[in-house]
């Protein structure tokens, strides 16, 4: 059961020793060898022991989505659709432009482009998560990315999940696979025979995955580790609210973990007595009880230093459950994404918001941001300078120049004015 702490000292002790778990890369380094010599190959074998399933064409056809189709409710294809339009209406707003300029003689700019295909992992296991495609597939679709490919794990019938195929329909994947793990990462990266490689690899997995992601060298999104959620709240919050809140995080992965900051003994009170009723009502009941271990309600003394305390910890998701939400936003420095008030839920965030589930663990907030356009984009500058503009601008670099002991740089400008009266 979750416990009460007086005051933050052991979240910061917490804080201190949290890193991502990932398993010994001996292992998992052996796999994307063994996947980089033997392409398919390999896949089969991998597939056939850690899936239990044989699959020598791991592509997915255009019949599989149809049958997919047909088989997944009408109310859950209406509500991924709303999901991914809400995604995509927010991930519009994040769009960069290409600019130029002229000032003096120098016309400068920066062109953005889009990466030339991105690979998405889409977890299975435990469950499966339609949600992650349309997260990690519109925004690089949105970016014009040429070329988006899926990867997920089989099950036992040999087939992917089928609302994840209807996702990756809607989201307009261009080729999904029926592999996952270390293997589906390797291959990826390296490519085989049937899966060209990527350029760039995003979506959370388990620690094997996690870890094959930080061995290849294709580039990925962030290090990620088990989720987590961070709640502020005072007396007058809603502790049933709240409670549930933490068993949805919590019923993600036993090593998921929730915290709860407040001023009141009397919420932090109310809160356990609302978890302990609702896990005799949900199921997933050993997940839950793991889980909540791993986290804990902090009396603290004030708001102040739960805004301190939580900055340090840097958490996935942030939820302010104050009267005021709005008023402690600016002094909130780390965080994967915040959300604000009774009625923004983190499940919000999860399916329909619009803003990205994809987000850093594990501390990562303070220095990486959650997924987003500019995951799928790169820039390159340029500029055009007229015969004129280097005129003006001739002493400016032969001072820099020769301050760096650079004279062939200084000579390089000068040379272009030598016929020069």
């Amino acid at each position: 059961m979750i416990e009460i702490y007086e005051g933050g000292k052991y979240l910061l002790d917490k804080n201190n020793q949290r890193k991502v778990l990932l398993d010994d890369d001996g292992y998992v380094k052996s796999i994307l060898l063994d996947v980089q010599k033997r392409g398919d190959e390999a896949l089969i074998e991998y597939t056939k022991k850690f899936d239990g399933v044989e699959i020598e064409d791991f592509l997915v056809s255009q019949d599989e989505i149809a049958i997919a189709y047909e088989s997944v409710d009408t109310r859950l294809i209406e509500a991924l659709e709303t999901s991914a339009e809400n995604i995509e209406d927010f991930h519009r707003r994040e769009l960069p432009r290409s600019f130029l300029f002229e000032k003096k003689g120098i016309t400068s700019g920066q062109m953005i482009l889009p990466l030339e295909s991105v690979g998405v992992y889409v977890p299975g296991g435990r469950a499966a998560y339609p949600s992650t495609v349309l997260m990690a597939s519109i925004p690089p679709k949105i970016c014009g990315v040429p070329r988006i490919v899926v990867v997920t794990p089989p099950g036992k019938n040999g087939k992917c999940n089928d609302a994840v195929l209807v996702a990756s329909d809607i989201a307009g994947v261009d080729e999904v696979y029926k592999v996952g793990g270390a293997q589906a990462i390797a291959a990826l990266s390296y490519g085989t025979e049937t899966i060209k490689s990527v350029s760039k690899i995003v979506g959370p997995g388990n620690k094997f995955v996690a870890m094959a992601k930080k061995l290849v060298e294709t580039p990925t999104e962030f290090p990620a580790g088990p989720s987590e959620v961070m709640i502020i709240a005072e007396e007058e919050s809603n502790p049933r609210f709240i409670a549930l809140d933490m068993l949805a995080q919590s019923e993600h992965d036993p090593l998921a973990s929730s915290y709860l900051l407040t001023n009141s003994r009397c919420l932090a009170e109310s809160v356990v007595k609302e978890i302990e009723k609702e896990l005799k009502l949900l199921p997933r009941k050993e997940i839950l009880e793991e889980s909540l271990k791993r986290g804990g309600i902090f009396i603290i003394s004030s708001i102040d230093e739960a805004i301190e305390l939580s900055n340090n910890f840097a958490p996935e998701h942030l939820e302010i459950m104050l009267k005021e939400p709005f008023s402690i936003l600016t002094q909130i420095k780390n965080a994967g994404s915040v959300f604000l008030g009774d009625y923004s839920p983190e499940a919000m965030g999860d399916y329909v918001s619009g803003t990205n589930h994809v987000l850093p663990t594990s501390g990562y907030a303070r220095f990486y941001s959650g997924l987003s356009v500019d995951d799928f984009l790169k820039k390159f500058t340029f500029q055009y300078v007229t015969k004129d503009g280097l005129r003006t601008y001739k002493g400016t670099v032969s001072t820099l120049a020769k301050s760096e002991g650079l004279f062939a740089h200084e000579k390089a400008v000068n040379v272009r004015f030598e016929n020069e009266k």
